[in-house]
């Protein structure tokens, strides 16, 4: 009963592990289809989706109904919110005694009311470079995918009788989790993968940018002898990835074993 990205990016996830997966949606739909027709019906592929007025009685029961069967829950809505309808975590729990309940919220307790998204996350992480808005919904899919191991771990606990089934999976987690290489000094600037390595660095080339990662010993002494070099330097790389297109160093570096890629330009999937 999740709207928007990180639930249905969970489910889909859950899909592909083998999931049956029934989206209950209101009956206004979920906005995602609106603002990303495409992604939103490929998230969807081989989902059941509901529209459910839970306000209305009728409509209600057929959710107990799907509550019954259900193995997992996976909500997205402020705790308030659920316990309106009767879904809160303690109505579920004396109802419905073998369900699973995931529930993705901004903030774990006690801010899980505390509203936010993907870029207020970030934000609070330390995780934005102003201007420039993040290249993609970077807490929303970590979000997804702890969502993902949150609830097999609840399902692999309910069925060896441990008493815990329901987990709050805080997105403003998720992004404090993607911040820790930062937090602990490896990916700051100057810092050991933040641009001091030649092997472990971003050039640009005759026409675009390589992205190359010789970061271990061996890959960046591979990458030195190629280059005819003694020693690996930025400025000794920077000077020879200038005399080619990206493209040439990508396919430069397949047979040589070297992890050198050309940058890529985002692309919309086709329709």
């Amino acid at each position: 009963m999740a709207l928007n990205l990180p639930g249905p990016a969970a489910c889909s996830r859950l899909r592909d592990l083998g999931a049956s997966v029934v989206k209950v949606e209101p009956p206004r739909g979920d906005p995602m289809e609106l603002y990303c027709p495409a992604w939103y019906a490929r998230l969807h592929d081989d989902i059941a989706v509901r529209k459910l007025d839970l306000k209305e009685e009728a409509d209600r029961r057929a959710m107990d109904e799907l509550l019954l069967r259900a193995d997992l829950f996976v909500t997205a809505q402020r705790p308030s919110a659920l316990a309106r309808l009767g879904l809160g975590a303690g109505a579920l729990a004396e109802r419905f005694p073998k369900l699973c309940h995931v529930a993705i919220t901004g903030h774990p307790p006690p801010d899980e009311e505390v509203p936010g998204h993907d870029l207020t996350y970030l934000a609070q992480a330390g995780l934005l470079t102003p201007p420039t808005l993040p290249a993609t919904l970077y807490a929303d899919m970590a979000g997804a995918e702890r969502a993902v191991s949150t609830a097999l771990a609840l399902i692999i606990a309910r069925d060896r009788r441990r008493p815990s089934q329901a987990a709050y999976v805080p997105l403003s987690d998720a992004a404090n989790w993607l911040a820790l290489p930062r937090d602990y000094g490896l990916t700051t600037p100057g810092a050991m993968v933040g641009g001091a390595l030649a092997g472990y660095n971003i050039y640009a080339a005759k026409r675009g940018w390589v992205a190359v990662a010789a970061l271990e010993p061996h890959f960046a002494a591979a990458l030195a002898e190629a280059f005819g070099f003694e020693r690996l330097t930025i400025d000794r790389a920077a000077t020879v990835f200038a005399t080619e297109d990206a493209d040439h160093w990508e396919a430069w570096a397949r047979p040589r074993d070297l992890p050198i890629v050309a940058l890529r330009t985002a692309s919309l999937p086709e329709s």
